[in-house]
């Protein structure tokens, strides 16, 4: 299954820790890689990762595969395993196509990818924005499908080309028919398949709102998902009705169950994900580095923490900056150092000693809003960061706990 999509949007921390900084002492960290199992590779300059669930479905499709060709081809004997796990290997790599398709396609309309990843059911790539129009918005969705449906006319022109009943072409045939499934299941019209995104698209051209296209395909998903749940066992055990007693029931019954329950949450999981998100993008407008930026005061590097404070509390500021002689800003005190510090030990603690040093990054400008704030804020993490005007003065202090409380404020007003 696919669920390529925006996810890599960056969110509130779950422990209350900035993002991009220690929850432990607020020092700011590295960026954190992608990951998500074995890097495979980087093409088109996107990481290709395979998760570890992938190597339990690559597993059970040995199994299953392998005990299909035990009735087909029985002359092959317990070799029948490893032309099976060549059936898996051959068939995430049709996945793999699929999920290029939808990188190709985002890198060209200049969209960034985060990492594609091989998983469960089947492969994600992870597109960090919006596309800006409708059409676009299809284009990027429809090109999986469509791979997967080329992929699948190659396999049934190559069988052709073998002996039907061999090894080649139980292989071709298998393939076919695994990527015509992969394609008809993506082009369902609910998130977050790839259908759910071409319905988002066609709403949202009709409608004009992002957002109207969102709402209707992820509920058009869940009730995608309980059809999976209900309709999935049903419809197996309805094949089995010309067979024996012993083909319905059982075992085989308890895995059709099994299966469609995984297949339906991850349906209703991610079709609610891509509302959340959604809700979060139109929210995202309202956090503006000015507004939430805390008033600061200069103080020079030698300045006692205890007298800075102070001076702070006077001009109802809360940050402090330190600047040099001629007042240029040279750090941002960090709050979590502060808090580190006793009392009676303040009037004997210089600020320079708690301050951050200034880096470009660190510099924001005090216009910026929405997703480039995040961006700016991503690219270089910090727990505080210094807002100036255009002119290069300052205008206080940005802090990133700040930031993190108005997402939490901003997904707890009522739809989101």
């Amino acid at each position: 299954m696919d669920e390529s999509g925006d996810s890599g949007r960056p969110q509130p921390g779950a422990g209350g820790a900035p993002p991009g900084a220690d929850p432990d002492n607020g020092k700011p960290k590295r960026p954190a890689e992608p990951g998500g199992g074995l890097l495979m590779g980087r093409p088109f300059g996107v990481p290709v990762y395979v998760a570890p669930s992938w190597f339990v479905v690559a597993a059970l499709i040995t199994w299953v595969f392998g005990g299909q060709l035990d009735r087909v081809l029985p002359e092959l004997g317990a070799a029948r395993y490893l032309v099976a796990l060549f059936f898996a290997i051959a068939f995430y790599a049709s996945v793999l196509v699929h999920e290029l398709a939808h990188t190709v396609a985002a890198l060209r309309y200049k969209l960034p990818v985060r990492r594609i990843q091989l998983q469960f059911f089947g492969g994600v790539s992870e597109i960090e924005k919006e596309s800006e129009t409708p059409g676009r918005e299809f284009v990027l969705a429809f090109v999986g499908p469509l791979l997967s449906l080329v992929l699948g006319g190659v396999f049934y022109g190559a069988m052709q080309l073998v002996e039907p009943g061999t090894v080649p072409g139980v292989l071709l045939a298998g393939l076919m028919i695994s990527n015509l499934i992969v394609a008809a299941f993506n082009l369902l019209p609910g998130l977050p398949l790839d259908g759910g995104r071409m319905l988002r698209a066609v709403v949202w051209k009709i409608t004009g709102k992002p957002m109207s296209g969102t709402i209707a395909a992820a509920w058009v998903g869940r009730g995608l998902a309980v059809v999976v749940l209900v309709g999935l066992p049903l419809l197996t055990h309805t094949g089995a009705v010309g067979g024996s007693a012993q083909d319905i029931g059982g075992v085989e019954t308890v895995m059709d169950a099994l299966l469609a329950a995984i297949l339906a949450g991850i349906i209703w999981t991610g079709a609610g994900n891509s509302l959340r998100m959604a809700r979060l993008r139109e929210h995202l407008p309202d956090l503006r580095a000015r507004t939430l930026t805390r008033r600061a005061v200069p103080v020079e590097s030698a300045t006692p923490l205890s007298e800075a404070l102070r001076r702070a509390n006077e001009a109802g500021a809360r940050a402090l900056v330190v600047v040099d002689g001629q007042g240029n800003p040279k750090g941002v005190v960090r709050e979590a150092a502060i808090v580190g510090v006793p009392e009676h030990r303040r009037p004997w603690v210089a600020v320079s000693g708690l301050a951050q040093d200034l880096t470009d990054g660190m510099k924001v400008p005090a216009e910026l809003a929405g997703e480039a704030l995040l961006d700016r804020l991503k690219a270089t993490p910090a727990t505080e960061y210094l807002v100036v005007e255009e002119t290069g003065q300052i205008y206080g202090v940005l802090s990133t706990a700040d930031v993190e409380r108005a997402f939490v404020k901003a997904m707890a007003r009522p739809g989101a």
